[in-house]
């Protein structure tokens, strides 16, 4: 379990993940007729780090990035036309940007310390991109237009603030969720857009982690291990309710919601390794979706709600796979004796042309 919580934290806090991942558009932000358009994703394929992307069949696989340095965490805009990303071409991690074939590649960033974990915001009108950044002594995090300009800090602590998730509600408009250790241990917090308002919704001597909002904006799932071993909770998005979804003497984490807030797949080592489950959004009729002696992880849904890609080792090495949303047609996707791993899903509208 120790050592699953330690890859947990490295991947998703360092940059894994979640994606962003938590990262996927508002309902109320896009089209209903939302269709699956490419699936993004980092390689090794050609000797370092680059950004990859496919058709939802794996078909096209193409190469948008080109360097000896990282270029990884793709994260789309709520339009899918653009690909945010970190990237080490210029000596340091920094953020980027790109359209979504790969063209017009800008630096948003200039740093010598640490800026990374990119994170979109969901509205259409002035979007910003918020980050995690080293700049002034220790991780916080900042704020941008997402051509870089107007950068500013929404934190200010001497401890870790990082992991931005933003949410979007036509009531109270965006907020950001993300994890700090202001008071001694990581909990999770709320903040408006522009960084007031910071508000703690966690409060346990054990860590809570991994911020991950419900479409609507009305829930929080998270991880905790308030309980002595990593679980999945859920809560308002005020932080009252909280209430535990898995109960396992294994660690169960990565939460990712449906679009439509009914599911929530995540990974669990219950058998013994990390597989992947399905269970509704109350945590009743949890069902394990992949089933074998190597790695299965990083779940991410469809536009559509009918498929979820994901991570595997079954055969050998960590390769990008698809399957129905209730673990049917597990079919692998990349074909590389490197790594190919952290699938982002496009949301593309009916109504978008590709530009």
């Amino acid at each position: 379990m120790r050592n699953l919580y330690i890859l947990f934290i490295t991947v998703l806090v360092s940059c894994a993940i979640f994606l962003s991942y938590a990262c996927q558009p508002n309902p109320a932000q896009i089209d209903t007729e939302a269709i699956a358009g490419l699936i993004a994703f980092e390689s090794e394929r050609n000797g370092n780090r680059e950004i990859y992307t496919m058709n939802p069949d794996g078909s096209k696989q193409s190469r948008l990035t080109r360097n000896y340095a990282y270029d990884g965490f793709p994260t789309w805009s709520v339009d899918g036309r653009k690909i945010a990303f970190e990237s080490e071409r210029d000596g340091n991690r920094e953020i980027y940007v790109m359209k979504y074939n790969g063209k017009k590649q800008t630096r948003l960033t200039s740093d010598p310390a640490y800026d990374g974990l990119p994170a979109w915001s969901w509205t259409s009108e002035a979007r910003k991109i918020a980050f995690e950044s080293e700049r002034d002594g220790n991780r916080e995090i900042y704020v941008m237009n997402e051509d870089g300009k107007n950068q500013y800090r929404l934190t200010d602590q001497p401890a870790y603030d990082g992991f931005p998730a933003w949410s979007w509600t036509p009531d109270i408009g965006q907020k950001i969720a993300f994890v700090s250790r202001r008071d001694g241990n990581r909990e999770i917090y709320v903040m408006d857009a522009d960084g007031t308002n910071q508000t703690r919704l966690t409060n346990e001597p054990a860590s809570d982690t991994f911020p991950a909002w419900s479409h609507d904006g009305r829930k929080i799932a998270f991880v905790s291990e308030r309980d002595g071993n990593l679980e999945i909770y859920i809560m308002d998005a005020d932080g009252t309710n909280q209430t535990r979804l898995t109960n396992n003497t294994a660690a169960d984490t990565f939460p990712a919601w449906s679009s439509d807030g009914k599911k929530i797949a995540f990974v669990s080592e219950t058998d013994g390794d990390a597989e992947i489950y399905l269970m509704n959004a109350n945590g009743r009729n949890q069902v394990q979706l992949t089933d074998n002696s190597a790695y299965d992880g990083f779940p991410v849904w469809s536009p559509d709600d009918e498929k979820i890609a994901f991570e595997s080792e079954r055969d050998g090495n960590r390769e990008i796979y698809v399957m129905d949303a209730d673990g049917g047609n597990q079919t692998r996707l990349t074909h590389h004796e490197s790594y190919d791993g952290f699938p982002a899903w496009q949301y593309l509208r009916s109504s978008t042309k590709s530009d």
